[in-house]
């Protein structure tokens, strides 16, 4: 099937290929359930009504807009600087092996997975973090993924709800795999995402965002998950969009961040609160200085390059910071912070697409007028 890509916020999605995908099955009765502590085969209490249309259809209660200024959109291969050619073979990825049976996709140079993913193997199953933005690119990786191991994929985690990260679920859950996410992913997979297609949205765009297969299985601060022995420890940070996990592999060892981690790369902060951000960084640098980290975007890292990253979120608030106190808002903002981060991360990638957007965002977090995503228990306390 040929694909029909639209753009928004440096993310390019398959339209075409989404909207064809049905509605969802019946949810798996071994589906593993838990909430900062370990979790086996167990009854879950927190299993999501997949089979209730209505709790996938809930009304967005805020539309979050951006600050002072629309995101610039990306086109094709620009800004997208990631390392390494083309993948091979058609892929929209590059498959990396890192060792102890853990891989990372990395998007290609073209962007066409969206952002980043990959998987684990272990005793008695496969664990898939993140689906990409393109569900061709998921099919692509549940193929690589049986090329690999006859073992069935048994858990896909979610880091996260925008839509670059979760468009491929339902491939992986129909092929057997229970979905995992943070308690506030369910609902902003199915409303938050809608903002990013701006007010004119389109009939079609709405049906792909609603038709998104959400989590199975949701925890508050984490969940332990098992492959046969092997251990796969999800913990919930807050700093990108008030619903991020890492999924970290201690043996491995190897470090998921979703996109609490950008590689040399400038983030979408629409969501994000960097004062938060800033100590999450510090403690994921620390978790395992010695591990693989795997960003949202851009290639494999290491505990500096995650360190490096944070720095650039210290810096931008630094700049920001005078020039908010004297009052400097939108352009002369931007006016007044650019050259002296242009000078220091003009080379990384989206810069040209991210730097004005990430000025006007941590002014108005620094004003204390950033909008972030409303957890819906949050709502029902103050209505």
């Amino acid at each position: 099937m040929g694909t029909s890509k639209f753009l928004f916020l440096g993310i390019v999605c398959s339209a075409a290929t989404a909207l064809s995908l049905a509605l969802s099955p019946a949810i798996p009765s071994e589906a593993l359930t838990g909430s900062g502590s370990e979790a086996r085969t167990q009854p879950d209490s927190e299993v999501l009504a997949r089979s209730d249309p209505e709790a996938r259809r809930r009304p967005d209660s805020e539309v979050l807009a951006r600050s002072d200024t629309e995101a610039p959109t990306p086109s094709g291969s620009e800004g997208r600087t990631q390392s390494g050619s083309d993948a091979p073979n058609g892929l929209h990825f590059t498959l990396k092996a890192l060792g102890h049976n853990v891989f990372a996709a990395i998007d290609n140079a073209k962007g066409e997975a969206g952002a980043n993913a990959g998987f684990v193997i272990g005793d008695d199953g496969v664990a898939v973090i993140d689906s990409f933005e393109n569900p061709d690119a998921a099919k692509q990786l549940l193929a690589e993924i049986k090329k690999l191991t006859p073992l069935p994929v048994k858990f896909l985690i979610n880091t996260h709800y925008h839509l670059d990260h979760v468009a491929g679920n339902r491939v992986f859950q129909e092929a057997g795999a229970v979905i995992f996410a943070q308690r506030n992913v369910p609902a902003w997979i199915h409303t938050e995402n809608l903002k990013f297609f701006g007010k004119n949205i389109k009939p079609e765009q709405k049906a792909l965002v609603e038709n998104i297969a959400g989590p199975d299985v949701v925890y508050d601060s984490g969940v332990t998950l098992f492959l046969g022995k092997r251990r796969i420890e999800v913990h919930v940070f807050p700093g990108h969009t008030g619903g991020d996990s890492i999924v970290f592999i201690p043996d491995a060892p190897a470090v998921f961040c979703g996109d609490l981690f950008w590689k040399k790369t400038l983030p979408n902060l629409i969501d994000a609160s960097t004062e938060k951000w800033i100590p999450t960084l510090a403690a994921i640098a620390e978790l395992s200085p010695s591990a693989d980290f795997i960003p949202g975007h851009g290639d494999v890292g290491k505990s500096q390059d995650v360190k490096d990253f944070r720095q650039y979120l210290m810096d931008l608030r630094e700049m920001a910071a005078g020039p908010v106190k004297d009052g400097k808002k939108g352009d002369d903002l931007v006016a007044a912070v650019l050259p002296g981060l242009t000078q220091k991360y003009g080379e990384w990638s989206f810069f040209k697409f991210f730097a004005k957007p990430d000025i006007l965002n941590a002014g108005a977090e620094l004003r204390g007028e950033k909008k972030n995503p409303v957890p819906e228990s949050s709502l029902a306390a103050h209505p």
